[in-house]
């Protein structure tokens, strides 16, 4: 480590040349391990790209990378797709009663909602009431009495709905403070890891952000903020990012209906014109759930007839 930082500050050229010849390195024991049956998955925090930009042997014959990132894998399909991701709330009262009140609030909206859930979401919604149940006991606290879980735009809004009416009746003491990670739904563009399993070429812009936080902040978010780099590096990936004070107020109950709903949906609308039948499913679900919602609903069309077409 000593060594490292030296060379860092004394000579970074050859600090370059040692990081990519780990990356080479490391690669080519990924891929001694994977032909003897161990499955690998890269995070996303640009491992693949940067072995690529080293020369390691992380490409194949069709110059894209070996393996799949996990939002490929998992978090895509199973929970970006379906409008779940990692929502935030923090007790600014910075009371521990107020934060095993609000734990108790959005376990029981959660599973009020499963109670008629469809099939495709059912196990989210378990997997994240069993959390919220048992997140307490498992002292997940380390300064501010917070608390995140993963909730789709019904279980956003319907919890932080029911937030705003327990401070109201003076059941939690103080405001709370909505947000999310930046790994969700819609809130990033970053074609190697949030937006790696939008396949229609628009993983490599950077609008579906930009639209998220002027959206939010059209719509009564608090504060908003546009940022670049995080895990993947500068240059790789855009953040949008909001924060909500719900003070029990009427005003709150307005703002984080009209707020949530974008901030999720901006995203999952972005999914489904990728033809992504998970998004396809949700979008139609939460227009049926609200109807000033009008997305419009791609088009399969066989490769074949495209090609065809193209020739002539």
């Amino acid at each position: 480590m000593e060594e490292s930082n030296k060379m860092m500050v004394k000579n970074p050229n050859l600090f370059k040349e040692k990081v990519e010849e780990s990356l080479r390195r490391h690669t080519k024991a990924i891929n001694e391990l994977t032909k003897n049956g161990m499955f690998f998955w890269d995070y996303g925090n640009a491992f693949m790209l940067e072995a690529s930009r080293a020369g390691a042997d992380i490409l194949n014959e069709k110059g894209d990378f070996k393996y799949k990132s996990y939002v490929q894998d998992i978090m895509g399909p199973m929970f970006f797709d379906y409008g779940f991701g990692p929502f935030r709330w923090v007790c600014t009262s910075n009371d521990e009663k107020d934060l095993e009140i609000s734990d108790n609030i959005a376990m029981n909206v959660l599973k009020e909602i499963s109670k008629n859930a469809p099939k495709e979401i059912l196990g989210q919604l378990e997997d994240n009431i069993l959390w919220i149940k048992e997140a307490g006991n498992n002292k997940m606290v380390v300064g501010s009495q917070a608390r995140i879980l993963y909730a789709d735009c019904e279980g956003r809004t319907k919890i932080a709905e029911a937030f705003n009416k327990a401070i109201k009746e003076n059941l939690i003491s103080a405001p709370i403070v909505l947000g999310r990670d930046h790994h969700d739904v819609s809130g990033t563009d970053s074609p190697y890891r949030e937006t790696s399993n939008i396949y229609d070429g628009s993983m490599f812009t950077a609008d579906m952000a930009i639209q998220n936080v002027i959206g939010d902040a059209a719509r009564g978010a608090t504060w908003v903020s546009i940022h670049n780099g995080g895990g993947v590096g500068w240059g790789e990936v855009i953040n949008g990012g909001f924060g909500m004070l719900l003070d029990g107020s009427k005003d709150s109950d307005r703002r984080l209906k009209m707020m949530l709903n974008w901030d999720v949906n901006n995203g999952i609308s972005r999914r489904s014109w990728a033809r992504n039948k998970e998004a396809i499913f949700a979008i139609k679900r939460e227009m049926k759930n609200n109807d000033k919602l009008k997305v419009t609903i791609p088009n399969f069309v066989d490769n074949e007839i495209i090609d065809e077409i193209y020739k002539s």
